[in-house]
């Protein structure tokens, strides 16, 4: 056998064990992946409402690593014109769905205390979650009773000392509710 397809044999063989052990490691890198936006971040943003008055909301979140996932646990205060404040909270656990920087939501058990996703044809939220670049992205599906679906996405980009925010709400794609804020680590 010539020289050069010995070579090109070699380098065929080396390539398939760097891509086994690649493959090996994936889900790690997955987990991994998630350590670079642990912690706690807060701020606030002004939502301008229907008749042009402002809202402001204290915003928070903290990401914390599991042994198999992670969670993500969020908190909107507004105060309400009389001094009154109205906090939202809502926490998430995240588990590895099986596909590269995808994440499903553990909201709930089954009949066999698997954690699983809650059910949108129920009314409750359809979640995920995936990283990209430096970005984590949480997916909410919502299905009204009369069959409108709503889309609500929170994009987390890491940034110099906390994380930018960008919220979007869809309603039959339509985008109904947008805001941005930067979100400081704590």
């Amino acid at each position: 056998m010539p020289t050069h397809l010995r070579t090109l044999k070699v380098l065929v063989s080396l390539a398939a064990l760097v891509a086994a052990v690649l493959l090996l490691l994936l889900p790690q890198w997955a987990r991994a992946d998630i350590s670079r936006f642990a912690g706690e971040y807060a701020g606030s943003v002004e939502i301008v409402k229907e008749d042009g008055d402002t809202d402001p909301r204290d915003m928070s979140v903290a990401i914390r690593e599991l042994k198999k996932g992670f969670t993500i646990k969020w908190t909107s205060t507004t105060e309400k014109d009389d001094g009154r404040r109205k906090s939202k909270t809502y926490e998430i656990e995240f588990l590895p769905s099986g596909r590269e920087g995808v994440f499903s939501a553990a909201m709930t058990r089954n009949v066999f205390g698997h954690s699983v996703p809650l059910d949108p044809m129920k009314g409750e939220p359809f979640v995920w979650c995936r990283i990209t670049g430096d970005t984590l992205t949480v997916f909410s599906l919502y299905i009204h009773p009369n069959g409108d679906y709503e889309m609500q996405q929170y994009d987390r980009t890491l940034a110099e000392g906390g994380l930018d925010l960008e919220y979007i709400s869809r309603l039959n794609g339509e985008p109904r509710r947008q805001l941005r804020t930067f979100l400081s680590r704590q």
